[in-house]
């Protein structure tokens, strides 16, 4: 699977070609490290997969003989977006939510702009503007440093950039319903045993942040894991398209698509386990206190 930005130009007249180059070196280095791995404990065609145990001998055979391979490629793709996605829109969303919640007035107008863009706009429609408007502005853009190439966004890219710009809007509100849950007196308190306000904030306002957020992020990530079924639309292998082309094949579309349902309740019962031990775990936290 290759992640990246890559620029058709010729590289003795683009600006950034050694940029590129050096962006795809080094998704090519980290997914030669990290393929044998995955291959290695891959859950459905590994060594003890469940295909390879249970279904060697139908549709889902693990080779040539079947489409094991291609849907759990699907569901590696599947599980990638949405776990590089996350900290991308906690990340941006953090930085919305201390805007929308601060003293300047521009600050609190753009951070409101951004998150009713992002909910008013419909998912599938923001993936389309930015797999297919980005590579146009951004191209644009580096015409000044010399490169008139057209510039592609591999769909895995513009995958994450829309559903991330999509989860930071929603998790924004979130994150300023759990900043607003915290008495002004915590702040003051860090303040008058001589902590910094950087220092009040990672030591004192964040543990108390995340704890009483953790419940609407779980929700937030279930809706993430939904959305990453839109990037089929823009062709990237996710599980989706590889059981909706294998349905095709087959004519055994039931199957195909009941098995696509099947992975994502996977996914969501993996992530409920998750989420409910991280809750159970703030909870003592909480009580030491």
């Amino acid at each position: 699977m290759e992640t990246g930005v890559t620029a058709s130009a010729e590289p003795e007249t683009s600006f950034f070609a050694p940029l590129w180059d050096a962006i795809g070196w080094l998704f090519d280095g980290i997914w030669a490290i990290v393929h044998p791995v995955l291959t290695t404990i891959d859950p459905l065609c590994g060594p003890v997969g469940v295909f390879k145990l249970f279904f060697s001998g139908g549709v889902l055979a693990c080779g040539d003989t079947g489409w094991g391979d291609d849907v759990a490629s699907g569901f590696y793709v599947t599980a990638s977006l949405a776990v590089c996605t996350l900290p991308v829109g906690l990340l941006i969303g953090f930085f919305l939510a201390l805007a929308k919640q601060s003293d300047e007035r521009f600050l609190r107008a753009a951070g409101d702009i951004y998150t009713t863009l992002f909910r008013g706009l419909p998912e599938l429609l923001t993936l389309f503007i930015i797999y297919y408007g980005l590579p146009l502005v951004i191209g644009q853009a580096l015409v000044p440093f010399g490169s008139g190439g057209a510039i592609e966004i591999n769909p895995f890219v513009a995958g994450m950039i829309a559903v991330g710009v999509v989860f930071s809007a929603y998790c924004s509100e979130v994150l300023q319903s759990a900043f607003k849950a915290i008495p002004r007196g915590q702040y003051e308190g860090g303040y008058a045993i001589g902590l910094t306000h950087g220092q009040t904030m990672r030591l004192v306002i964040l543990p108390q942040l995340l704890r009483i957020a953790l419940p609407g992020l779980g929700n937030l990530w279930m809706t993430l894991l939904k959305d990453t079924a839109l990037v089929s639309a823009v062709g990237l292998p996710d599980i989706l398209r590889q059981t909706g082309i294998a349905a095709k094949v087959t004519k055994q579309a039931f199957f195909f698509y009941g098995l696509a349902c099947v992975l994502f309740l996977v996914l969501a019962i993996l992530s409920s386990f998750i989420i409910s031990w991280l809750e159970a775990r703030s909870r003592r936290a909480e009580v030491r206190r």
